[in-house]
């Protein structure tokens, strides 16, 4: 049986080369895969999804308003599909995930959903809370904080490395804007020591 699959962590945990490594063992075993990933993240190029050791691919991008269902079955039109990879899943909507898991129970071909769990403030991005509540497995792809403990949590910087506490959700950046640390390294860089609640 096919499944929604979310692949969460924070940033510069790898997630994109898992995905690649992951559609590449399919194709290496003769089974197509269709990738796709988020316009709005185009560091990479727009299209491709690249890892940060050198690995890469091209993908299908996707905006707010595409109907995800209606576009893998116009792609299923052309051949078989084996498994769905989409990279940069917190920028997916409500109703794309809702779509992806339609794919899944209606089409039976299984949907690997890689991305961001929360964003620099500690708040769940909406694509990822759905994928939350509606995957059928979870997986955690780890990194580490500073001080060796697993980091969960992410803050966005300025360009003289200022930890910034407020802004917009989305703002895109690689590792010049994002660092990944423990919750306990995170509340203190955020200046929350008290446990105040955000």
């Amino acid at each position: 049986m096919a499944k929604l699959y979310f692949n969460y962590s924070t940033m510069n945990a790898g997630k994109s080369t898992v995905l690649l490594q992951a559609s590449h063992n399919y194709r290496e075993n003769n089974m197509q895969t269709y990738l796709l990933t988020a316009r709005i993240d185009d560091r990479a190029g727009t299209g491709r999804i690249a890892s940060r050791i050198g690995i890469g691919a091209e993908a299908d991008v996707f905006l707010p308003d595409d109907d995800l269902f209606e576009r893998i079955t116009a792609r299923l039109a052309e051949g078989d599909v084996a498994a769905i990879f989409v990279d940069e899943a917190q920028f997916l909507t409500r109703d794309q995930v809702w779509q992806l898991a339609r794919v899944v129970d209606d089409r039976n071909i299984p949907v690997l959903a890689y991305g961001l769990r929360v964003d620099f403030q500690g708040n769940l991005f909406p694509g990822s809370a759905t994928l939350l509540a509606l995957a059928d497995e979870m997986r955690e792809v780890r990194t580490i904080c500073q001080c060796g403990k697993k980091a969960t949590m992410v803050v966005r910087q300025d360009d003289q490395g200022n930890v910034l506490t407020e802004g917009d959700q989305v703002q895109i950046g690689g590792n010049e804007t994002y660092v990944s640390l423990c919750r306990r390294h995170w509340r203190e860089a955020m200046g929350d020591t008290g446990g105040a609640t955000r």
